[in-house]
């Protein structure tokens, strides 16, 4: 019921124990094709809609992300911006997510694309953020990111920019828009609620991807997990 999309290697993961406590052989090939004879394997959503404006006259900034692999925590940011359906229509949801742990560190719902919506994302990310090591944010060449008020927010707390190169956005902030894709295909219903009940299945779905969905690039772990083990 948390997790209503989660893939079937997940859930293989996480009913390990009860398998073997009932002494039920069940293999990861065999629940796969159990679910698919009961019709119950998810077919992934397709999005529409284009939240990314890059044609712009603002600077843009160079993708320093590029050939770097994470080690620690708050050592790299990655932002990026989806819609979901409500009854109301199209609300959008920010996120900031870390690329070493791949904890979701701050996101906003916003009804519009302007800036407000990844600027209160990134100050949740900023209030949470336990490292005072050096820290890169990236993102795509988006309006929001690359407008005033953003830019000042990361030079005041002395994080550096970095943003993906022209024409290939969907390639080089792929991490973004993977965590992206998960929150939003796995968790949220489409156009079943309104717009306060979004706010807390937003919340809550945040909240049981950081601490209880397991990651493949993780080993299992949990991002929650992986951030705080990191940091101590």
């Amino acid at each position: 019921m948390q997790m209503p999309r989660v893939g079937t290697r997940k859930i293989y993961y996480l009913i390990q124990s009860r398998l073997r406590q009932h002494d039920i052989k069940l293999g990861r090939d065999g629940l796969f094709s159990f679910l698919k004879s009961e019709q119950l394997l998810i077919r992934p959503r397709k999005s529409y809609i284009k939240t990314t404006w890059s044609k712009h006259w603002m600077r843009k900034y160079p993708n320093l992300f590029k050939g770097i692999k994470p080690e620690r925590p708050d050592q790299v940011w990655v932002s990026d911006i989806t819609y979901v359906t409500c009854k109301e229509g199209t609300i959008y949801l920010s996120l900031i997510t870390d690329a070493f742990s791949r904890k979701i560190v701050g996101y906003e719902i916003s009804n519009d694309l302007r800036t407000e919506g990844p600027l209160q994302a990134l100050k949740m990310a900023i209030k949470n953020r336990k490292s005072a090591l050096p820290l890169l944010h990236h993102s795509d060449r988006g309006l929001q990111y690359c407008s005033a008020p953003y830019q000042q927010l990361l030079r005041k707390h002395e994080i550096q920019t970095s943003m993906t190169e022209a024409n290939q956005d969907c390639y080089h902030n792929a991490l973004a828009e993977r965590v992206n894709g998960i929150i939003k295909n796995e968790f949220f219903p489409v156009n079943a609620v309104n717009r306060q009940e979004m706010n807390k299945i937003v919340t809550q779905s945040i909240y049981i991807y950081n601490n209880k969905r397991p990651h493949l690039s993780l080993k299992y772990q949990t991002p929650s997990v992986m951030h705080q083990i990191n940091h101590s």
